[in-house]
């Protein structure tokens, strides 16, 4: 999903998205009771997005003050959230989707899906502890190790 396309899925899940001063830049974003407040710090679009997809991630997953990351539940909701966003940003049709286009590096898969190349070496890490060194989906192999990789079975 783009950028774009992220907004309008959260304006259709009744969820508002605003811009926010930050007094940390730490801070990139974060979602509270249907608004999730986006850094005006985050200057390209393929951040705001990796960014606005956790948020989503929390808003489908998350409850209450999850914030002291100490807390072994909130490190939890955190990770369910971030699983969510991998998922509605990368995923395994993604990732042939990039090979279909071409791509063959992970600064090209990462262009492609519109991303960050950090958010995708997280995605593919947490796919490899996932799936281990390679899956399957439809007629396509899909490595994890030593790089990405895609192949077509004939």
């Amino acid at each position: 999903m783009t950028y774009d396309e992220l907004l309008q899925y959260a304006d259709e899940e009744g969820v508002n998205v605003v811009d926010y001063h930050f007094t940390s830049d730490n801070i990139k974003g974060l979602y509270c009771d249907g608004t999730i407040a986006l850094s005006r710090n985050i200057r390209t679009t393929s951040e705001r997005a990796c960014i606005l997809a956790e948020e989503l991630g929390h808003y489908h997953t998350s409850s209450g003050d999850i914030i002291d990351l100490k807390n072994c539940s909130n490190r939890k909701q955190e990770y369910r959230a971030r699983l969510w966003s991998f998922d509605k940003l990368v995923g395994l049709n993604g990732i042939v989707s990039a090979y279909k286009a071409g791509c063959r590096n992970t600064h090209e898969v990462a262009v492609h899906l519109g991303i960050t190349e950090e958010f995708l070496q997280e995605a593919l890490s947490c796919y490899r502890k996932k799936y281990g060194i390679y899956t399957i989906l439809d007629n396509y192999v899909i490595y994890f190790e030593p790089n990405i990789g895609v192949f077509e079975l004939i």
